[in-house]
């Protein structure tokens, strides 16, 4: 069991984010990245939303970095710790946009990236980028396929019920010959998207039972990671209470645990890392890998 981080500042949900993360910016991102990578804490992340409408930011946030740029960013802060979009909208692009922006970043950052991927659910943005929203899911599970044959290739070629491509060069291309994809969401479809055409499973708004019942209904092959979160952790104030939370989402069934702490300041957050690594030291023993 690894555990990474959910990264703060890049995403702001209202009442869940700690209040100093409104005014940080790029330089406390990578000093916690910096320090996350250094601790050897399994990934980072950041998440894609174009454009959300007003009522909807209330509820949701409106404040989501661009995943390529941030984590293009991090990879020249950091040395092993890996990247992870958590999650592109692959609605929103044509598979070789991906394979081609998201290889480049596993190029510079020498084979560190992790896709997370996700169908998409706000209508409002897919009509604002005129991107089709009936089909998604059947668009999605296409694209994953043409992901899969298209990232670690210079010359990439597919043919699905929705994209096709052949004779066409795209590089760079990813460098991993087999770039980890992570599917989002909540539903058994998701997890089955998950099993079928990737590599792990990133749930979110579950139980830990609903989750654990999901997950008795699938055989999960070797190596399937399953990510759940753990947020809200202090290891510095409440140790006790923290190694229950990450025991009881290992419990859960997960390989990789999706930290969040409390802090009130990024020297706090940095600390309370530490903290964590300290309190926990048995999910840091093969950082980087």
């Amino acid at each position: 069991m690894r555990i990474g981080i959910t990264s703060p500042i890049v995403t702001r949900l209202p009442g869940a984010c700690n209040e100093w993360e409104a005014t940080a910016g790029i330089d406390e991102l990578a000093r916690i990245a910096v320090t996350a990578d250094r601790l050897g804490f399994h990934h980072l992340t950041c998440s894609e939303h174009v454009a959300v409408p007003v009522p909807v930011a209330e509820v949701r946030g409106g404040t989501y970095w661009d995943p390529s740029v941030t984590l293009g960013y991090l990879a020249g802060r950091t040395e092993r710790i890996r990247l992870a979009t958590q999650v592109l909208v692959l609605g929103y692009h044509h598979p070789l946009e991906i394979a081609k922006r998201y290889g480049t970043l596993d190029t510079v950052s020498a084979g560190r990236l992790i896709l997370g991927l996700g169908v998409g659910t706000l209508r409002e943005e897919f009509d604002l980028l005129d991107a089709p929203f009936t089909d998604r899911g059947a668009r999605a599970d296409d694209s994953l396929a043409a992901l899969r044959a298209a990232l670690s290739e210079r010359v990439p070629s597919y043919r699905g019920m929705y994209f096709e491509f052949s004779d066409m060069v795209v590089e760079p291309n990813a460098v991993q010959p087999r770039v980890p994809l992570w599917i989002g969401g909540r539903t058994p479809r998701s997890l089955r998207r998950a099993c079928e055409l990737a590599d792990g499973w990133v749930p979110f708004g579950l139980s830990f039972d609903d989750v654990q019942a999901m997950l008795g209904r699938r055989q999960l092959q070797s190596g399937f990671e399953v990510v759940l979160p753990a947020a809200g952790l202090d290891p510095i104030g409440d140790p006790d209470r923290t190694r229950r939370r990450l025991d009881r989402t290992v419990s859960a069934g997960a390989t990789i645990i999706g930290a969040g702490v409390t802090a009130e300041s990024v020297d706090h957050y940095c600390e309370q890392l530490e903290a964590l690594t300290e309190l926990y030291g048995e999910a840091f023993g093969n950082a980087g890998e």
